[in-house]
């Protein structure tokens, strides 16, 4: 099975790319230790950094001396970490750190959420300062979704891209999920759903009756990446990384390429339905379903 991250390279899965050559791709971490956290790797799918051929390697470092070049001319820190945990996704890959103190290095802390338009600028700064990356920070741009709205809006086809845009984004999510379980107390399939754009904000008899609940039941709201944690845990929580990896997937999905992503538990025990989703470029919902068991 392809890794998270060569499914970002084929283009299967968005990214804020801050850089790219031939052989080698560097975007920002969607789960960082601090702002401007970057991954390099190479674009070839090698589990294990140093079972990369020694030439491979050496131009792996210098692509990655590069773009920390402009992580470091982007964001104001004493100086970029760089770390190889190598236990995370099974594709090579070097972690470049803003840091100030030994202690943001440390990847115990807990990690923290970045607002989507603030990844946004951080990709486009660190691009524009990558040496030699000249146009990279367009390619950047345009490798989210933010940067693609821009771009469409310019393009003759952009109606047509627009109209396809809430079938793509379902499609995707079937892929996602297929297969898929949450686990708590019992498994529960994740199905992916897609709902008509609202008229106006939900009210918590909208989200009943959307997941098929009484108008009175109570709603309660968790952030998506707090809902997944044990999912999508280094090998989640059957210790299987390949699941862990389409959690990490499917995490990213949502948070890059819907907006408000939301999850919204309904009732209380044994158990609860759940819904996950946040709006397409034309205001829609899409995510997933599933039930979460607690006794």
């Amino acid at each position: 099975m392809p890794s998270i991250f060569s499914r970002i390279v084929s283009g299967e899965l968005p990214a804020y790319k801050v850089a790219e050559d031939e052989q080698h791709l560097a975007f920002l971490d969607i789960t960082p230790l601090v702002e401007g956290h970057t991954l390099v790797i190479p674009k070839k799918e090698v589990d294990y950094i140093f079972d990369l051929p020694p030439a491979e390697l050496a131009a792996l470092h210098q692509f990655a001396q590069r773009v920390a070049k402009g992580v470091q001319a982007a964001v104001p820190c004493r100086r970029i970490g760089v770390a190889v945990i190598g236990l995370e996704v099974p594709h090579a890959h070097i972690h470049l750190i803003p840091m100030n103190n030994v202690s943001d290095m440390n990847f115990a802390n807990p990690k923290i959420k970045v607002a989507e338009a603030r990844m946004k600028e951080l990709a486009a700064a660190i691009s524009a300062q990558v040496p030699g990356a000249t146009g990279a920070a367009r390619v950047a741009a345009l490798d989210t979704k933010g940067g693609r709205e821009t771009e469409e809006a310019n393009e003759p086809t952009a109606s047509a891209t627009s109209t396809a845009a809430p079938n793509a984004a379902l499609g995707q999510l079937q892929q996602l999920t297929k297969g898929l379980y949450f686990v708590s107390e019992s498994d529960a399939p994740l199905e992916a759903v897609s709902f008509p754009a609202p008229s106006g904000s939900l009210t918590d008899a909208e989200l009943a009756k959307l997941a098929g609940q009484p108008a009175d039941t109570k709603v309660e709201k968790q952030e998506l990446t707090y809902f997944l944690r044990n999912h999508t845990a280094d090998k989640g929580v059957l210790g299987d990384a390949a699941l862990a990896n389409r959690f990490k997937a499917l995490q990213m999905f949502l948070k890059q390429e819907l907006e408000d992503v939301q999850v919204y538990r309904f009732g209380s025990g044994p158990q609860v339905p759940v819904l996950a989703f946040g709006k397409t470029e034309d205001g829609k919902l899409a995510g997933f379903k599933t039930v979460l068991t607690e006794t």
